[in-house]
C-alpha cells in the first residue's frame, strides 16, 4: 500500500508539471486540469471500491499555506516605483470597486431570498448574507497570475497586480464583517488599530527576516525563512490582524531592493549579498508554490461531489452570480480605460474563495451558500476563462511609435497629462546633462591641453640637459686625448735623446 501510494503521488506531480508546461500552447489553464484529475482519481477509487481516509481536513491547511506562498511569490514580482504608480492605481480600483458593488448586490439577494423563498424559517441577516457573499466576490491569484501567461508583459502585470490586491482587500473586507457584529464607531476604530499594528509587525519581521537572509551562512537558511513567514502569519491571524498585509510588504520589500537601497537605514545591510539571496529565495519559493498548488486543487478535485455539483437549484444561482462577475468587470474595466478583452474573462474564484468559506461558522452560514454554489461558481468562472484565453488572438507587439500615439489616445487627460510633463522633464534633464558633459569635456580637453604643453617643456628641458652633458664629455674626452698625445711625445722624445746619446758613446769608442 505504501509503495502504490508513494508512485501514485509522484506520477500525479508528474503530470501536473506537463499541465503546467503546456499550458503556454494549449491555453487551459492547469487548475482546470488538475480538477479534472482529481476528479478522475475519486472515480477510479470508486470503481475498484479503494478504502480512502478522510481528507476534508487537510483543505484548509494546504489553502492556508497555498495562499500565503501564492502571495507572497507575487510580491516578490510586483515593481514598485513612480513608473508603476498608474497601473498600481487602476489595479487598486478595478480590484476594489467591483469587490464592494458585486458584494451589496448578492447579498441584497440572498436577503430578498431569505425573506420571500423561506418560508419564514429562517431569521433574514444582512449580515450573514453579506458574509455569505464576500467569498464570491474575490478573484483568485492562485489561478490568475498563472493563467495570465499569455496575455504579454502588461496585462500580465495588471493581473498580478489586482489579483494579489483582491485576495488582500477581500479577506480585510471579510475579517471586518465577521469580526464585528455590529458596525459602529467602535469597530472602525479598532479596524483601523489593526492595520496599525499590523504595520509595525510587517517593518519589524521584514527587517528581522532580511537581516537572517543575509547574514545566514548555513546551508538551510531558506527553509527556516518560510517556515517563520508562515508562523508571523499564523500568529497575526489568531490576533485578529490582516496578516496577509505582512506577506505583501514582506515580498514586495525583497523583490525592490533596487529601488529601496537609497535609504540610509538599508544601505547597512549586505545589499549585493542579499540581492543574490533573495533571487535563490524566489527560486526555491517558486518550486514550493507549485507543488503546494497542484496538491490543493487535486485534493480539491478529489473532493468534488458529483451529484451535488449537478445540483439545478444551486446551479441556476452559480450563472446567475457569474454573469453578473462578467457584467460589472466588464463596466469597470471599461470606466477605467483597459481593454475589456482578454481582461474580462480574467475574474476567476478559487483558493481564497474556498477558504474565505471555510472559516465562516456555521451560526453565520446560510443556506443558499453551500459548498455546491461555490463549487459551481469556481469551475464556471475558471472555463469561462479558458474559452475567453483560447479565443483571444492579440499578441503583445513591440511597442513602435504608433502604438505608443495611440495608447496615449486611450489615456485618461490626467494621464497624458502626467506623462507630457514627465516628458518634458525627462528631456530637460537630458539637455541638462548633455551640456554638462560638454562643459566636462571642454574642462577635459583644456586640462588635456596644459598636460602636453608640460611635457613638452619637460621634454626641452631633458634634451638640453642631455646635450649638455654629451658636450662635456666630449670635450673631457679630447682633452685626455691631448694629454696621452703629449705623453706619448715626450716618452718618444726621451728615447731618441737616449738613443743619440748611446750612438755618441759608440762612436768615441770606436775612434778611441
Amino acid at each position: 500500500m505504501t509503495n502504490t501510494f508513494i508512485i501514485s503521488f509522484c506520477v500525479l506531480i508528474i503530470m501536473a508539471y506537463i499541465f503546467d508546461l503546456t499550458t503556454s500552447k494549449t491555453k487551459i489553464p492547469s487548475v482546470i486540469l488538475l480538477l479534472l484529475l482529481g476528479w478522475g482519481l475519486q472515480q477510479i477509487t470508486d470503481i475498484f471500491e479503494i478504502t480512502m481516509p478522510n481528507l476534508s481536513g487537510l483543505l484548509p491547511i494546504l489553502g492556508t499555506i497555498g495562499l500565503i506562498v501564492i502571495v507572497l511569490e507575487g510580491a516578490l514580482e510586483l515593481e514598485f516605483n513612480k513608473s508603476k504608480l498608474p497601473v498600481l492605481k487602476k489595479s487598486l480600483i478595478v480590484a476594489l470597486i467591483p469587490m464592494v458593488v458585486l458584494g451589496f448586490l448578492l447579498a441584497g439577494a440572498f436577503y430578498y431570498y431569505q425573506v420571500h423563498f423561506t418560508g419564514g424559517t429562517v431569521d433574514p441577516d444582512f449580515r450573514k448574507a453579506l458574509i455569505g457573499a464576500i467569498p464570491l466576490t474575490v478573484i483568485s491569484s492562485a489561478i490568475a497570475i498563472p493563467s495570465a501567461v499569455n496575455l504579454g508583459k502588461k496585462n500580465k502585470e495588471f493581473v498580478t497586480y489586482e489579483s494579489s490586491l483582491s485576495d488582500i482587500l477581500g479577506v480585510l473586507f471579510f475579517d471586518f464583517m465577521f469580526r464585528n457584529a455590529t458596525i459602529n464607531f467602535e469597530s472602525v476604530y479598532m479596524f483601523l488599530l489593526q492595520l496599525i499594528l499590523i504595520a509595525l509587525v510587517s517593518f519589524f519581521a521584514t527587517v528581522g527576516l532580511s537581516y537572517l537572509l543575509a547574514k545566514i551562512n548555513h546551508q538551510i537558511k531558506f527553509v527556516p525563512i518560510i517556515i517563520l513567514v508562515i508562523l508571523i502569519y499564523t500568529i497575526s491571524k489568531i490576533y485578529h490582524l490582516p496578516a496577509l498585509i505582512f506577506i505583501m510588504l514582506f515580498g514586495m520589500f525583497l523583490g525592490n531592493l533596487e529601488e529601496i537601497k537609497r535609504i540610509k537605514f538599508i544601505r547597512r545591510f549586505k545589499l549585493k549579498k542579499l540581492e543574490n539571496e533573495v533571487t535563490k529565495f524566489h527560486e526555491i519559493l517558486a518550486e514550493g508554490t507549485f507543488l503546494v498548488r497542484v496538491m490543493f486543487f487535486l485534493l480539491f478535485g478529489f473532493l468534488i461531489n458529483t451529484e451535488e455539483l449537478l445540483d439545478l437549484e444551486t446551479f441556476y444561482w452559480a450563472l446567475g452570480i457569474v454573469g453578473l462577475i462578467f457584467l460589472i468587470r466588464f463596466i469597470q474595466l471599461k470606466a477605467s480605460g483597459l481593454p475589456a478583452m482578454p481582461l474580462m474573462f480574467v475574474a476567476p474564484r478559487g483558493l481564497i474563495t474556498i477558504l474565505l468559506f471555510l472559516y465562516i461558522n456555521p451560526e453565520d452560514n446560510i443556506a443558499i451558500v453551500n459548498e455546491t454554489l461555490i463549487t459551481q461558481v469556481i469551475l464556471l468562472t475558471v472555463i469561462i476563462m479558458m474559452f475567453g484565453l483560447m479565443s483571444n488572438k492579440n499578441v503583445e507587439k513591440e511597442d513602435t511609435f504608433l502604438s505608443k500615439i495611440k495608447e496615449r489616445m486611450s489615456m485618461a487627460s490626467f494621464d497624458a497629462n502626467r506623462d507630457l510633463k514627465t516628458e518634458t522633464v525627462t528631456k530637460s534633464s537630458s539637455e541638462q546633462k548633455e551640456a554638462e558633459a560638454k562643459k566636462t569635456k571642454s574642462e577635459a580637453d583644456h586640462s588635456q591641453d596644459e598636460i602636453i604643453k608640460t611635457i613638452n617643456e619637460a621634454k626641452e628641458v631633458v634634451t638640453d640637459k642631455i646635450t649638455s652633458e654629451i658636450s662635456s664629455n666630449v670635450k673631457e674626452t679630447d682633452e685626455e686625448k691631448d694629454k696621452k698625445y703629449n705623453e706619448s711625445d715626450n716618452e718618444h722624445f726621451e728615447d731618441k735623446n737616449i738613443d743619440d746619446k748611446d750612438n755618441d758613446e759608440d762612436s768615441k769608442d770606436e775612434k778611441k
